[in-house]
């Protein structure tokens, strides 16, 4: 697990990226374990064998963690006024802004994340 998470804590999810990492999980267990692809046996039946928890779920707790080390720090460490800064380039570039780590945090939390973090 520390492998493949390696500074997960300020990655930005998104489906595409879950989806790699789960499928990336699943064959390092089925290859743990012997099992191959062939064999057709579902992942429900492999973790039964092999209870480890799920990738997402710990890049998930690992991001709450860091926005809680981020929340308690009380000088203007560069930490800090690297996840609260924002872009300021003038003209933007054409479509949808690209997520980034705060919106995870802010949409799961609301506004006021600091003080639940």
């Amino acid at each position: 697990m520390p492998t493949i998470t390696y500074v997960c804590q300020t990655w930005t999810l998104n489906k595409q990226l879950c989806h790699k990492l789960q499928t990336a999980q699943r064959a390092m267990e089925r290859k743990m374990l012997s099992i191959k692809l062939k064999d057709r046996i579902p992942t429900v039946e492999i973790r039964k064998k092999d209870p480890v928890i799920d990738v997402v779920h710990y890049i998930q707790r690992q991001k709450w963690r860091w926005a809680g080390h981020i929340a308690r720090e009380k000088d203007n460490r560069w930490t800090k006024r690297c996840s609260e800064w924002q872009s300021r380039s003038g003209r933007r570039d054409r479509g949808r802004p690209e997520a980034r780590w705060m919106n995870h945090i802010r949409r799961a939390a609301g506004p006021q994340w600091q003080r639940k973090a």
